[in-house]
């Protein structure tokens, strides 16, 4: 199979010939192999290589598993590998090797596919880009200089790019489907709790964060979340399961539905790029055209006060990821070893109180249930996925001024001088500048998804962004399926020339 023919194929129809006997998994790793050896000295997409163990497991794989012998990436976050470490695309975390498989990583295991390596992150998935210090900038396959986003960055990169078809992501600010949207694939994120998050951990971000895959058709995303959804041993409160396979909603057209639109911003005041309202302007218009029932209507909460909320729970995550680090290195981290931004977000949660804590949380928790409100009136909501194109590299906060700040107070060590000058206040307004939509339906729990259905005068992918009720991942994916076959996007990829910028 040459990659011409190979990147002809999603994931779902790779492990078809996979079945008929037309291809074997020794070659579609090959095929992959030889892609990621082209380009990723390009994109810097795939950090950590694990194609060894995966041409000696080849020969085992299930022919008759959903994905069997299709290529696969896993991003270099939460979920762990035996035997292999999960740097978190930060120094201090490079060695670590993982001693068991997470749940989650068990059942991608069981659905065949063959697991490629691992892709690159910004450091504990905190920003919208994937520029670590650790491993350096991962770029967009479809314009070198832009950012594939983040946190999932380089695993949209590498999908884009035409080396898997499949790649792990998570998301816990719209970490899935901010580069689904810079990237042109379709990102879903699923409802809270759907998707294991043990057997050492519950939750993460109190909840926020929540694990699958980027693609670039939305069957293959959803017979992955057929695969892995459900809940596991000591899961903290269990979800209503689907009312059939995932993969059959792709094909059924969704009955007409009441969806508003908006481009306005609900977390900060920064309006949405032309190319952006417009991207949602003409989705309206398609779903009109679709039978669907449009309204312009916006979920209102108090952006200012949500985006110190979710800082404040950020912090004091981070700080609990430092004490992890502790027991596991019998040490404590090391400014040195983590960048400033991350060790600011430590020392702050050393300068957060349990009641400063509670009381952010109880707002993220009204504000999660004001948003949830809204959809009493209607079935989907319809937005941008974020305030513009994809950014150049280095475009995006913390900007230089912000990085000297937070290297002096990091130096000093004090997080109640980071709280007193404000600078906090000042990250928290600048971080939802460009995403001031996803966040908000990581801490209601809400499923939703970026589907690329508009490309802008310069040829960048700018994704739309769908949310729907707690637990209806259903009539999202009816929706991306109806979506897919009235604009198609599948045979979209971008042009790149290998070789080093």
């Amino acid at each position: 199979m040459t990659h011409e023919e190979y990147v002809r194929h999603d994931g779902t129809a790779l492990a078809r010939l996979v079945r008929a006997g037309e291809v074997t998994p020794a070659e579609l790793i090959e095929v992959a192999v030889g892609r990621l050896e082209q380009v990723n000295p390009t994109i810097n997409a795939v950090v950590y290589r694990m194609a060894s163990e995966a041409r000696q497991r080849a020969a085992g794989i299930d022919r008759q598993a959903i994905f069997a012998g299709v290529p696969f990436l896993a991003k270099d976050l939460l979920s762990g590998y035996a035997g292999h470490p999960t740097s978190g695309g930060s120094r201090v975390a490079r060695d670590l090797v993982v001693e068991e498989d997470t749940e989650l990583v068990r059942r991608v295991r069981a659905t065949g596919v063959s697991i490629l390596g691992k892709t690159n992150v910004p450091e504990f998935g905190l920003l919208p880009y994937t520029e670590p210090e650790l491993w350096g900038p991962c770029r967009n396959p479809w314009a070198l200089d832009r950012t594939p986003g983040g946190s999932s960055g380089g695993s949209a990169a590498a999908v884009a790019a035409g080396i898997v078809p499949i790649a792990g992501a998570g998301d816990g600010a719209g970490s899935i489907r901010m580069p689904a949207s810079c990237c042109g694939l379709f990102g879903l994120k699923p409802t809270r709790g759907r998707i294991p998050a043990g057997p050492r951990d519950a939750e993460s971000w109190r909840g926020s964060v929540i694990e699958h895959v980027l693609t670039r058709s939305v069957r293959d995303s959803a017979a992955m979340l057929d695969a892995t959804h459900g809940t596991e041993p000591g899961a903290p409160y269990r979800i209503a399961p689907p009312g059939g396979p995932f993969a059959d909603e792709v094909t059924a057209d969704p009955a007409p539905l009441r969806i508003a639109w908006t481009a306005e911003p609900i977390v900060g005041s920064t309006p949405a790029h032309t190319d952006c309202a417009q991207a949602v302007a003409e989705a309206a218009g398609l779903l009109e055209e679709l039978g669907h029932h449009l309204t312009e209507a916006t979920p209102r909460i108090d952006g200012k006060a949500f985006a110190r909320a979710f800082m404040v729970m950020v912090a004091g995550e981070v700080g609990a990821e430092f004490e992890d680090l502790a027991r596991i290195l019998g040490r404590r981290p090391r400014r040195t070893e983590l960048e400033p931004l991350t060790w600011a977000l430590g020392l702050v949660s050393g300068a957060v109180s349990a009641r400063e804590l509670a009381d952010s949380l109880r707002l993220l928790e009204r504000c999660g249930k004001a948003v949830g409100r809204f959809f009493t009136d209607y079935d989907v909501l319809v937005t941008p996925t974020v305030t513009t194109p994809p950014p150049k590299i280095g475009a995006l906060p913390p900007s230089r001024s912000e990085h000297v700040q937070l290297r002096l107070v990091g130096a000093l060590g004090s997080g109640h001088l980071i709280k007193a000058g404000r600078l906090l206040d000042r990250i928290a307004d600048s971080a939802f500048e460009y995403t001031p939509w996803t966040p908000v339906f990581n801490i209601s729990g809400q499923p939703a998804m970026s589907v690329p259905l508009h490309w802008n005068a310069a040829g960048l992918p700018v994704g739309v962004h769908f949310v729907a009720r707690v637990g209806d991942e259903a009539t999202l994916l009816r929706l991306a399926g109806q979506l897919e076959r009235a604009r198609p996007w599948f045979d979209r990829m971008p042009h790149m020339a290998p070789g080093p910028t």
